[in-house]
C-alpha cells in the first residue's frame, strides 16, 4: 500500500481522515458502552461524567474527520483540510485520551494535557472556517 493510496481516492477524497474518523467513531461507541455498563459500579458519578465528555468529544471529532475527507472532494484547500484533520486527530488523542487515562488510571498528571487537546480542536475548527471563507472569496471573484 502506497502513501498515495492512503491519502487520496480517485474521486479526490482524502482517505486517511475517513479511516481515522471511522476508527474514532467506532471506538467512541465502544467506549460509550463500556462507560455506561462497565464503569457504572467501579468509578464515581463525576468520573462517569468525565468519561462521557471524552466519548462525546471523540465522536464529534470523528465526524469532523469524515467531514474534512468529504470536503476534500469539492476542490477545497487540501493543505488546510489536511492541517484541520491533523489537529482534530491530535485533539482526540490529547483531549479524550487524557480524560480516559484520568478516569481509568487515576493518574493526575495527565489532567493538564486535556486543554492542549481542546486547543487542537479549536485550531482544527478555525482552519475549517478559513477553508470555507477562502472558498467563498474565490467563488465571488470567479
Amino acid at each position: 500500500m502506497t502513501a498515495e493510496s492512503i491519502e487520496s481516492h480517485p474521486t479526490g477524497v482524502m482517505r486517511l481522515p475517513i479511516i481515522t474518523g471511522a476508527f474514532f467513531a467506532v471506538t467512541a461507541v465502544m467506549a460509550g458502552a463500556f462507560g455506561a455498563h462497565g464503569l457504572r459500579n467501579i468509578v464515581s458519578e463525576r468520573s462517569l461524567e468525565v468519561f462521557q465528555t471524552a466519548v462525546t468529544y471523540q465522536m464529534y471529532h470523528a465526524i469532523a474527520l469524515v467531514l474534512v475527507a468529504l470536503l476534500s472532494g469539492f476542490g477545497l484547500s487540501r493543505r488546510r483540510l489536511s492541517l484541520a484533520a491533523g489537529f482534530f486527530f491530535s485533539g482526540v488523542l490529547l483531549f479524550s485520551g487524557s480524560l480516559y487515562t484520568l478516569v481509568l488510571t487515576d493518574i493526575r498528571w495527565v489532567g493538564p494535557i486535556t486543554p492542549l487537546g481542546g486547543i487542537c480542536f479549536m485550531i482544527g475548527w478555525a482552519l475549517l472556517l478559513t477553508v470555507g471563507l477562502r472558498q467563498n472569496t474565490t467563488q465571488n471573484r470567479g
